[in-house]
């Protein structure tokens, strides 16, 4: 049965903003999807596409529609901006990215003041730190996707090294969704396992070797690799965006790596960076100090010293 729920995708003529609208019509997580873009035409095109599936899915009524259209909604996912070309990084885009965003906060906030707001444009660290500092919502109901993805292809990494379930690989990827991501190997597992000590618990089966950089690299740079292969990344996020969606429609929290604004974690302040924090109905309830190395904490320092390099590089006045 579908959700009540009503979500609204800023940018839903998009690759990416259609396809988080494909995979919350096959989850069901909506009884409304309202997709705004500037480029009506296509929009509409792309709610008529997926609507005509829904006999085979649920009740979920997809339309094209404007402001005025997504009063009221529960959860509004911002996809809106400039795709990253090949070569470029995602801070690369940062000030493209932030004036369009200028332009969309007064006018999505005015229609939906109680939403639960889903950054998802890159550079998704700047412009969910934009989006706190401007638009009045209160911090813990605007986060975005940050290293869920990242996060995502470490688990997808191991589990392909080691042919083993991916429901069985356990860690995260924290910081920056970006160069200055890191893994904390220290908290990473497979089936309670220390991942560095995986192997060496097989007397019969010889398991390959894997390096912490390659891994961490392949992370990094599996976005590029993607966009020079086809023009854009968008089923994974698709999915990973889905995916948050549903765990902001349970009164259960859950643990994800989202990007929001620190406040003093780690001993880092007035940043939005990603560390594991619990979220669900009714938002970001609190965010998790995991027990890090020291040279783990100073990867995280570093990487949010980067954003905020950055961040005082960039004009986020209305």
């Amino acid at each position: 049965m579908a959700n009540t729920n009503k979500i609204t995708i800023i940018g839903g003529a998009g690759k990416v903003g259609s396809t988080v609208a494909y995979a919350l019509t096959l989850k069901e997580l909506a009884s409304e999807i309202v997709l705004i873009d500037v480029r009506q035409e296509v929009t509409e095109g792309e709610a008529m596409d997926i609507r005509q599936g829904t006999p085979f899915v649920g009740p979920v009524y997809v339309h094209a529609g404007d402001y005025n259209d997504a009063k009221d909604s529960d959860i509004v996912i911002l996809t809106s901006g400039v795709g990253r070309k090949p070569g470029q990084t995602r801070l690369d885009l940062a000030q493209t990215n932030v004036n369009i965003m200028k332009s969309i906060i007064p006018q999505i906030t005015k229609v939906a003041p109680n939403a639960l707001y889903v950054l998802v444009a890159n550079p998704v660290d700047i412009l969910t730190y934009q989006f706190v500092k401007t638009s009045g919502i209160p911090a813990n109901r605007v986060f975005g996707t940050g290293t869920m993805l990242d996060t995502a292809r470490f688990r997808a990494r191991i589990a392909e090294t080691y042919k083993v379930s991916q429901e069985n690989v356990h860690g995260y990827v924290f910081g920056e969704h970006g160069d200055s991501s890191f893994v904390p190997w220290s908290l990473a597992n497979i089936g309670s396992i220390p991942v560095d000590k995986y192997a060496a618990s097989f007397e019969t089966k010889k398991l390959p070797e894997f390096s912490h950089d390659d891994v961490e690299d392949y992370i990094r740079k599996s976005g590029g690799i993607i966009i020079k292969a086809k023009g854009c990344t968008n089923y994974a996020i698709g999915v990973t965006t889905a995916y948050l969606c549903e765990t902001l429609t349970y009164d259960t929290d859950s643990v994800l790596t989202i990007t929001s604004m620190l406040d003093g974690e780690y001993g880092i302040k007035d940043v939005t960076l990603s560390i594991p924090t619990v979220v669900g109905h009714n938002g970001i309830t609190s965010r998790l100090v995991a027990p890090l190395l020291d040279s783990e904490v100073a990867s995280l320092r570093h990487s949010a010293d980067c954003l905020k390099e950055v961040i005082g590089q960039l004009d986020f006045s209305m």
